[in-house]
């Protein structure tokens, strides 16, 4: 029976060691972080002035990650509970709340601070471009560049 429970304790911590590595892979939203794929493509440069800096939430990653190691976990250690029909129900009880528990500590775990950040082009136009904060702190007044592929925006120094 220990080597059960011992068995079962190096599962666990393998598992919420596994989604915490998986969580941390989580790619950045900020100016200054690239996609390997964005390299070495043409982008738009925009020239413009800092009307507006406000800080918002970017919400966290939801995939199926931190639900399927929360499930895992949730299962393994409501399998301990009772015994025959028992410890199945405590697995599958278990299985659902650690299911959504998983899912709810990815998003948070993943979450990040953010900046929306509101530009007058040099045309008179206006666009507001949201990214990750990385602690560049535009300021009102400022000269900046917008950087655009089509798909993405970014504001830089």
């Amino acid at each position: 029976m220990a080597a059960s429970r011992r068995l079962t304790q190096f599962a666990l911590v393998m598992t919420v060691a596994a989604a915490l590595a998986a969580a941390g892979c989580a790619s950045g939203l900020g100016g200054g972080t690239y996609q390997r794929t964005e390299a070495r493509r043409t982008m738009t440069v925009q020239f413009g002035t800092v009307e507006s800096v406000r800080p918002v939430l970017l919400e966290g990653t939801k995939t199926p990650v931190g639900a399927g190691a929360g499930a895992a976990v949730g299962g393994l250690a409501g399998s301990t509970i009772g015994h025959g029909r028992g410890a199945a129900a405590g697995a599958i009880l278990g299985a659902v709340a650690g299911g959504l528990a998983g899912a709810a500590i990815e998003e948070g775990v993943t979450r990040r601070q953010g900046v929306e950040i509101t530009v007058r082009l040099e045309g008179g136009s206006y666009l507001a471009v949201v990214q990750e904060d990385e602690g560049e702190q535009f300021r009102p007044g400022e000269r900046v560049r917008l950087l655009r592929d089509g798909g993405t925006t970014r504001v830089t120094r």
